[in-house]
């Protein structure tokens, strides 16, 4: 019987293989050659999913070397089928407008109780083991998966929403043109705000802008670091980099102008135009008192006047994740002037952070 359901199938005469199958498997529903045979007729038929479910169940169960093999080839035949498939929708993603444009890949965090599922069909978007896939998804912030061209990852994009697996793309040309101003000092802040700002290209002027055209509030810190001497288990003495404190950082972003106002804790100057008095909600000229204590009061001055807005403040967890895309992060201006003696990946990653924020939200508010 199984020869002829096997000759059936060669002639691709699917309905008799189907008619001889069918009383074959109850009579014998474990015979292992017999669910082979029907993922076959799945595979010919079109039913890849059916197929390959059959195919992988049927595989550790079967103990006859020249099954295993048959069962590998229509796995791996599959598996070529969805390759060629992905190829071609990327191929066609890339040929829309700025498709070759390089990009980055965020796959956003998901719930414990939902990471089981959704690693199993990020295993089989990205063609990786699904205990991989369950490692590789955040539960917090996000985490860069990939980078490559906009058209490819604007189709995983659009796979892995199919999925429910929250994920989105942003074009490094966009990100780019994000202007970045580093905020030294407000001159004023009732009615339309005024504050004195230096440009990526060391510019220094003044910026007019209204308190509603801020949509959301990014924050993060970037450790300093510092080269010391220590004595080590030879008791000799080493010289090493350690990190010796942070700087906070507050990026105010104003998406209908493309830009970003950023506050660093170093860098504005507190005894310049207004500081934040204590205790106050209200601010006042040249205030002496210490950086931390000024930069607190300023965060307190911005929570309780915006404190509907968004606040993004998982930039740490994304940023370890950035840090294998060095080629990347290296392309990008961090717009932060600290002064450091050695560059260090911190301060691009904020950047592309805060970036990836405003294009998010942006291209969201469009749709």
């Amino acid at each position: 019987m199984l020869e002829k359901i096997a000759d059936a199938i060669k002639l691709k005469d699917y309905k008799t293989a189907v008619r001889l199958l069918k009383p074959f498997l109850k009579s014998e529903p474990n015979n292992p050659w017999a669910k082979y045979y029907a993922a076959r007729i799945y595979e010919e038929t079109g039913k890849l999913e059916s197929a390959q479910k059959l195919y992988r169940q049927v595989l550790p169960k079967t103990t006859s070397p020249q099954l295993i093999a048959k069962i590998r080839q229509g796995i791996a035949r599959l598996q070529g089928i969805e390759e060629n498939k992905r190829q071609q929708a990327i191929s066609k993603a890339q040929t829309q407008p700025g498709g070759t444009e390089s990009g980055v890949l965020i796959v956003e965090a998901i719930s414990a109780e939902l990471k089981k599922n959704a690693a199993q069909q990020f295993a089989k978007i990205m063609g990786i083991d699904p205990y991989l896939a369950r490692l590789q998804l955040p539960s917090r912030g996000w985490r860069l998966y990939r980078t490559g061209s906009l058209g490819e990852l604007q189709y995983y994009v659009s796979t892995l929403r199919q999925a429910e697996i929250s994920s989105f793309c942003g074009s490094l040309v966009q990100l780019e043109d994000v202007e970045v101003f580093e905020v030294q000092y407000f001159l004023s802040v009732e009615g339309e705000a005024i504050a004195r700002c230096q440009n990526q290209s060391g510019q220094i002027g003044t910026m007019a802008f209204n308190w509603s055209e801020l949509t959301q509030i990014v924050r993060g810190r970037v450790p300093l670091f510092a080269s010391v001497v220590v004595v080590d288990a030879k008791h000799q003495l080493q010289r090493k980099t350690q990190t010796q404190d942070y700087a906070n950082i507050c990026d105010l972003h104003l998406p209908s102008r493309n830009c970003i106002l950023r506050l660093c804790d170093r860098n504005y100057n507190f005894k310049e135009g207004m500081v934040l008095e204590q205790n106050s909600d209200r601010l006042f000229s040249r205030q002496q008192e210490t950086t931390r204590r000024s930069w607190q009061n300023l965060m307190t001055f911005i929570d309780n006047k915006f404190d509907r807005l968004s606040v993004w403040s998982d930039f740490t967890p994304f940023a370890e994740t950035a840090f294998g895309f060095g080629e990347m992060l290296d392309r990008l201006d961090p717009c932060l002037n600290l002064k450091r003696r050695d560059k260090t990946p911190w301060d691009a990653a904020f950047q592309l952070y805060s970036g990836l924020v405003l294009l998010r939200s942006r291209d969201r508010a469009s749709i």
